[in-house]
């Protein structure tokens, strides 16, 4: 006859696996959540990137400040403003 653990023994085995296939799941579907998210991240930063370039050819090279609105012209490349 094979040798058992008890059944105390085994409910623990079999709660601790319970618990890590519990947590390779959530880790699963953090992942496929990230990758969500990672490339809504990169079609929004696009998007920004259209309405800069848009912005730019409207004023010139400026920075907008994102709270008021308000522009700042940046440094040409020999230090001084355009």
């Amino acid at each position: 006859m094979a040798k058992k653990i008890n059944k105390e023994e085994l409910k623990s085995v079999q709660d601790k696996v319970k618990l890590i296939n519990h947590f390779q799941m959530q880790i699963g579907a953090l992942e496929v959540q990230k990758d969500a998210a990672i490339t809504k991240l990169k079609a929004t930063q696009e998007e920004l990137s259209v309405v800069q370039t848009s912005l730019e050819s409207k004023y010139g090279k400026m920075s907008v400040n994102i709270s008021d609105g308000s522009l700042k012209e940046l440094p040409s490349e020999n230090g001084s403003l355009n």
